[in-house]
């Protein structure tokens, strides 16, 4: 492997440890009332579905996250990740330029497996386009000593990981050692460094009330994250658009707060295009437009892929048949599937 390039990313700066980011008091019924409203305010159909489908498609991590994983199945995640669609399926209503971008924004692997993943994604020459997203730090319980924990950072890296998914320490968040989580964190982002973005997995379902997903997540953001992810996936309960309220509201505050922005990434239970679309609805009502793209917004998913290409395969054979029942070249549902294909690309 040896010619690697080691690239510069652009990441997010530790600050300080500050208490007072902590304040917060939560009603669970008022934030159940609101993500369940928000997210119910965007109406799809037809091609506004396939669009939708394929933001989706461009903000997934694609996962294997599994004991039998192999260099064959990590091949195939990297083939599904950049060649979602054969080419020639969008020539019919899709812009040709926007054949590049259909792709997924990474691949998520354990860290053994990231050298498989490099490989391939160098043979289709997809390493700028695709990005190899690696867990760490004892995934999914974190139950392991510091320095495996750390080293397991720096194996993945040099590997060819640009993206380390940790997960942290819930026992010092249920005992409300918030101080000591934080310097572990830091310990974590330093070990990423400017090699790769680094996004924390707060596990959720394990951190008992909402005010501990809110605390959790400023104690990341406070050491440095680029991203706060929901969940392993290996939870019980793993994403829920109101933890995941929870958790913009941490965004934002921090945002107020300290003017550095992290991205949001629900993992775990985000399984069909419509779950994916309530949680784009919910990003785009409160952290803005801006947010739903790769930099700012991921979804962590291994099963939602299926149901996208479920999606826009059928929605394009709809508009066929529309098309040849009116026989006009181009119908109107294709032309909007279009402009807002143009708006994926800004």
């Amino acid at each position: 492997m040896g010619s690697m390039d080691v690239k510069e990313l652009e990441v997010n700066k530790t600050l300080p440890f500050d208490p007072s980011l902590l304040k917060v008091n939560i009603s669970l019924r008022q934030v159940e009332e609101i993500a369940m409203t928000v997210s119910q305010r965007c109406h799809v159909n037809g091609a506004n579905e396939i669009a939708w489908a394929l933001r989706a498609l461009m903000l997934t991590d694609l996962t294997t996250l599994a004991g039998d994983d192999t260099a064959a199945n990590v091949r195939r995640l990297c083939l599904r990740a950049c060649y979602p669609f054969e080419p020639q399926f969008f020539d019919r209503f899709f812009d040709r330029a926007l054949i590049p971008e259909m792709h997924t924004a990474a691949v998520c692997v354990y860290p053994a497996r990231v050298k498989d993943a490099y490989t391939t994604l160098q043979q289709y020459d997809k390493l700028d386009k695709v990005a190899i997203a690696a867990v760490a730090t004892g995934f999914p319980t974190g139950q392991y000593g510091l320095q495996t924990r750390l080293q397991e950072i720096s194996h993945a890296i040099l590997a060819g990981a640009t993206e380390i998914d940790i997960v942290i320490n819930r026992q010092l968040a249920l005992v409300g050692d918030w101080e000591a989580m934080y310097n572990e964190v830091v310990l974590m982002r330093s070990a990423c460094g400017q090699r790769a973005h680094l996004k924390t997995i707060l596990a959720i379902g394990e951190l008992g009330t909402m005010e501990n997903v809110y605390k959790a997540a400023m104690v990341c953001m406070m050491a440095g994250a680029d991203f706060i992810k929901t969940s392993t996936g290996k939870e019980t309960v793993n994403a829920t658009l109101p933890v995941g309220l929870v958790m913009i509201f941490a965004i934002q505050e921090f945002k107020r707060r300290t003017c550095q922005i992290v991205g949001l990434k629900p993992a775990g239970g985000v399984k069909t295009v419509r779950d994916a679309i309530a949680w784009m609805t919910l990003v785009n009502e409160t952290l803005g437009i801006r947010w739903l793209r790769p930099e700012r917004f991921r979804f962590g998913a291994s099963g939602l892929l299926d149901d996208i290409e479920r999606v826009v395969r059928e929605g394009v054979k709809k508009l066929e048949e529309e098309e040849a029942q009116k026989n006009v070249p181009v119908s109107r549902e294709a032309a909007a599937a279009e402009t807002f294909c143009k708006e994926l690309r800004k």
